[in-house]
């Protein structure tokens, strides 16, 4: 239709007719609606996969344990072992009587250095002494009997002899004769008895030593005996040599051999050592403490160790340990026993250690370690073997594993 023709239409009174888009810009309007819809769809995703990706990171770094290590230090060379011990005194004995009255007087107070058959107290027993004098009274009753019993015995014997008396009574006075003589013999074992039991109203130091317990006083009742009612009277102590009992680590055991020379070293007096020597072992392990009980001979002329006491004993051993000393916070107490935490290529690895000795803020160990091991400071207690760590102070110390 030309425009003449659209004129004339108009001029005829007829509407335009109206111009539809073509199909190529409809599909040019859908291209573009589909790339900007496109667009925000990969950005939303795209942002989705980022979180997620940080997410997973940050859940990965959370659950990697961040760790500080040490490593040990080479322990000091073990020629000489330094262990608590107890002084005793080498004989210590109660003295109780050994018969029961009334302290009459006593002669030794604490402190007191006595000799051995000393006399230390006497007692009063008057059930006794009534006793023995009438133990000693049926004895002459009973010797008196005896004589007649021989006497008679005697003067049938001879007339037997002019068969003036029969076989069978001169018999029966014969063992009349036996019979007093075996009442005599009772009776004095019973006198006896009786002066042995007065002669214990006398207490005498059984050695020589130093009177440490006195619980007697003038007017005191004591009974015999250790059982029952009876108590000590007196404590002594030999203390002219002394024993020093010391408890050996087991992983030292081998090293404690009688005659080994041990010196002892007391806090009250710093600088001065009194030299011992290592006598006799219990020659097993105790089971609790895994440790040998061992026992130590010293002098003591002058008497300035004192039974009782806490001494240091410097145990020079035969042969040196080499041993490893770690932290005490590294270690982990489990059922199974004493272990610490190593790291080695970010992987944690527990391993079981021994002993040695305590030397309260760190610990010897003997065993089941190398000097090269990084060892968890504080490990929690559910770490195990296998975990992922990070080292938080590998830079300090140069530990790259």
């Amino acid at each position: 239709m030309t425009e003449s023709d659209e004129q004339l239409q108009t001029e005829k009174g007829a509407a335009p007719p109206v111009r539809r888009p073509s199909r190529a810009l409809w599909a040019l309007v859908l291209v573009a609606f589909a790339l900007v819809l496109g667009h925000f769809i990969f950005r939303g995703i795209q942002s989705r996969l980022v979180a997620q990706t940080a997410l997973v990171r940050e859940t990965r770094a959370a659950t990697v344990l961040s760790v500080n290590v040490v490593r040990p230090k080479p322990g000091a060379a073990a020629d000489e072992l330094v262990l608590p011990g107890n002084i005793e005194a080498f004989t210590d004995t109660p003295v109780y009587a050994r018969t029961n009255g009334y302290v009459k007087r006593w002669y030794a107070d604490i402190g007191t250095r006595v000799d051995a058959g000393q006399l230390l107290a006497e007692i009063e027993t008057p059930e006794v002494d009534q006793q023995l004098r009438q133990a000693r009274a049926e004895l002459a009753t009973a010797e008196a009997n005896y004589r007649l019993a021989r006497s008679t015995a005697e003067r049938w014997q001879h007339l037997l002899k002019t068969d003036s008396v029969s076989h069978q009574q001169t018999e029966e006075k014969l063992g009349d004769l036996e019979a007093k003589r075996a009442v005599v013999e009772a009776s004095g074992a019973n006198v006896k008895r009786l002066e042995e039991t007065q002669s214990f109203q006398k207490i005498y130091a059984p050695f020589a030593g130093m009177i440490t317990v006195r619980n007697i006083d003038i007017g005191a009742l004591v009974s015999a005996g250790s059982n029952g009612p009876g108590r000590e009277l007196y404590h002594l102590a030999a203390i002219s040599r002394l024993r020093v009992f010391v408890q050996v680590p087991q992983v030292n055991s081998r090293a404690a051999i009688p005659g080994t020379p041990v010196e002892l070293a007391l806090a009250e007096m710093p600088g001065r050592r009194f030299r011992g020597q290592l006598t006799r072992t219990a020659n097993a392990i105790d089971v609790a403490s895994r440790t040998l009980r061992v026992e130590i001979d010293v002098d003591n002329a002058e008497g300035l160790l004192l039974p009782g006491a806490y001494v240091e004993a410097h145990l020079k051993l035969k042969a040196g340990i080499h041993s490893l000393t770690i932290p005490v916070n590294a270690v982990l107490f489990r059922s199974e026993g004493m272990s610490v935490a190593t790291v080695s290529d970010h992987r944690v690895a527990i391993s079981r250690i021994t002993i040695g000795h305590d030397y309260g803020d760190s610990l010897e160990v003997t065993g089941g370690l190398s000097a090269d091991d990084l060892l968890v400071v504080n490990p929690p207690d559910s770490i195990a073997a296998g975990d992922t760590v990070e080292i938080a102070n590998a830079a300090s110390l140069g530990a790259g594993r």
